[in-house]
């Protein structure tokens, strides 16, 4: 089954990069795409949903299996 089109409006999740001394560690955070670039289908643009507060990040590369910091993936079915 191929993989949909991250577009606008869609929910994925963010994997958060977590800190140095792992006072936070990197987990999954709610994403809404913002924008899709042009050209780039696994790069977008995302507002992540953390509970202290929401931060906007544009060009947010893709890794559905590597789920490393700073990337974007399809939440997982459940």
């Amino acid at each position: 089954m191929p993989e949909p089109t991250p577009a606008v409006g869609r929910i994925v999740h963010y994997v958060s990069y977590g800190t140095p001394g792992v006072e936070y560690s990197s987990k999954c955070r709610a994403a809404i795409v913002t924008e899709g670039m042009r050209d780039e289908s696994d790069l977008v643009g995302l507002a992540v949903l953390n509970p202290e507060g929401m931060f906007f990040n544009r060009y947010v590369p893709h890794s559905e299996d590597e789920h490393r910091g700073g990337t974007w993936h399809w939440p997982e079915r459940v």
